[in-house]
């Protein structure tokens, strides 16, 4: 499709996007847009250093890609070069979406399924209620000089439902939300919407300030999958790695670092929010063992950081758009299920507390978790919610902690948010993992 000059590396990505954003802010409508925007980001490189430009003149490409030229050095051994010699040479088409399309959903529909559910959310201790519906539908082009052309197409769509609940001085912040490929997957039952409310007026009303010390903790899965991601996704990015010789020794592949029921992958095959059959670089997505049965096994490469540490690619070079160069992110990070049974892992527990939703998280050798409702653990069984500022602890020690893993992997997807790193934020990624136990966590 584009003439590529001999000498040099170079590839075009291409995005064709289309989004939808409705707000709804107690009952008044405050947004609903849609957009569609078609950019490209176009890179050279000679060898020894690389050259970029985005453009949303998508006619002329080949006059952006020909303008690059001018700044770069031929190089007649380019093609062995260690960066460019591990870029793959895919060829492919992966169309999913193209009969389920979010662009082909009328955006009175949109509204309405929206304005339904925030309409059944009611609570005398609510005094700020947003709905939102979000979606994204994406066609990607990849084109390189080594001759990769590849086609594939991205969707999400959601619905999120923030409440503001007040009671006595009291606050609480919470959020129900769903992401899917499918836009009829959306709806919330009445029964479902009345258990959120419920469960938020219970906990606003009867929460008591946590005692600070160690405790067992149970995670649920949406706090497995944010501790799996903040804590471990983000040391397993290899970007980190390069020049850092202490974090290199640390991240030795082979060493003991968790238990022996621990598997923690990441992939971008799975559909969802962190669906990418093919990365920014072209290369195909693969299932990579970060850690498997507690021991290190794999970390996350661009082709840049393969070459540097002498691995293999695992297809987690991305860009949140054509704006910005690939550089190693996830995909979908989770901690894989295990044999026993939720109420088998609390009935273990004499005094602990169970995380049931997070407000954030973050971390790299230690991490922070702060949950949004929490419950007490007593004599084996849930009992009444309690107030918890932050859950923290070192990522290594923990991770050898983990002493149950339920049977419940969920994987989740999300349209609110995302990941963010360096100035590249929001970048849609999927994460989760089963219930899971760890023997003693900080908690405050």
């Amino acid at each position: 499709m584009y003439k590529f000059k001999k000498g040099f590396y170079a590839d075009v990505r291409i995005e064709d996007r289309f989004t939808t954003n409705i707000k709804l802010q107690n009952g008044q409508l405050h947004e609903a847009k849609e957009t569609a925007e078609k950019k490209a980001f176009i890179r050279i490189f000679d060898g020894k250093m690389w050259y970029y430009t985005s453009t949303s003149d998508v006619n002329n490409i080949q006059n952006s890609l020909d303008e690059l030229y001018v700044y770069a050095a031929e190089n007649p051994q380019i093609d062995s070069h260690p960066i460019v010699s591990k870029y793959q040479v895919n060829k492919d088409k992966v169309i999913k979406y193209a009969d389920c399309s979010v662009k082909n959903i009328p955006l009175q529909a949109k509204l309405e399924l929206i304005s339904y559910a925030a309409d059944k959310l009611t609570s005398r201790l609510c005094n700020l209620k947003i709905a939102q519906y979000l979606d994204r539908h994406s066609v990607y082009q990849f084109y390189s000089s080594k001759g990769a052309d590849i086609t594939y197409d991205f969707q999400t769509c959601g619905v999120a439902y923030s409440m503001s609940f007040n009671n006595n001085g009291e606050s609480l912040q919470e959020q129900l939300s769903k992401c899917e490929t499918d836009f009829d997957k959306l709806t919330y039952t009445e029964k479902e919407l009345n258990e959120f409310v419920t469960r938020c007026e219970d906990y606003i009303k009867n929460a008591k300030p946590v005692t600070a010390g160690s405790y067992p903790v149970v995670l649920s899965p949406i706090v497995t999958g944010v501790f799996a991601h903040e804590s471990f996704g983000h040391k397993s990015e290899a970007d980190f790695m390069l020049g850092d010789e202490a974090m290199a020794k640390e991240w030795t592949i082979g060493k003991k670092v968790g238990s022996d029921i621990l598997t923690i992958r990441e992939t971008g095959v799975f559909e969802g929010s962190g669906y990418v059959p093919y990365d920014d670089e072209g290369t195909k997505a693969t299932d990579t063992y970060l850690i498997k049965n507690g021991v290190l096994q794999g970390r996350l490469h661009s082709a840049t950081t393969a070459a540097a540490l002498g691995e293999k690619l695992t297809g987690n070079a991305r860009a949140i758009n054509c704006d910005y160069e690939p550089i190693v992110r996830m995909t979908n990070t989770f901690i894989e299920g295990g044999n026993s049974t939720l109420e088998e892992l609390i009935k273990g527990i004499d005094r602990g507390y169970y995380i049931y939703s997070v407000k954030h998280g973050s971390g790299m050798s230690t991490f922070t978790i702060a949950p949004s409702i929490a419950y007490e653990i007593v004599n084996g069984k849930i009992a009444q919610p309690v107030k918890i500022a932050v859950i923290t602890g070192n990522v290594f020690e923990t991770l050898g902690l983990i002493d149950g893993i339920a049977n419940d992997r969920e994987l989740l997807s999300f349209v609110t948010g995302g990941c963010g790193k360096m100035e590249q934020f929001p970048l849609n990624v999927g994460m989760g993992g089963p219930h899971i136990r760890v023997s003693k966590m900080n908690i405050q």
